[in-house]
């Protein structure tokens, strides 16, 4: 069964500058790890675990990473945290 994949949707409150969104989210399993890819506007974050089990988060799109908040992106990561260890 190579190239296996399962994937599941979910909605991820995160609350980031006192505020609280959601964001369309979805869960793919890929053999023993998986990924979770995040739309954060017209931007898709893929967040995956690294060696130590924490997340790193990845941008698909290389050109418009700069346009995309850090701290938008670390409050993702640690939502994910919080929802998912």
């Amino acid at each position: 069964m190579t190239g296996y994949k399962k994937e599941d949707s979910f909605e991820l409150p995160v609350e980031y500058e006192g505020k609280e969104m959601i964001f369309p989210a979805s869960l793919v399993q890929m053999g023993y790890t998986y990924k979770i890819y995040v739309q954060l506007d017209d931007q898709r974050i893929i967040f995956e675990p690294d060696e130590e089990r924490n997340f790193r988060a990845i941008c698909e799109d290389d050109n418009s990473i700069k346009m995309i908040s850090p701290g938008i992106v670390k409050a993702i990561g640690l939502a994910l945290e919080k929802h998912l260890k």
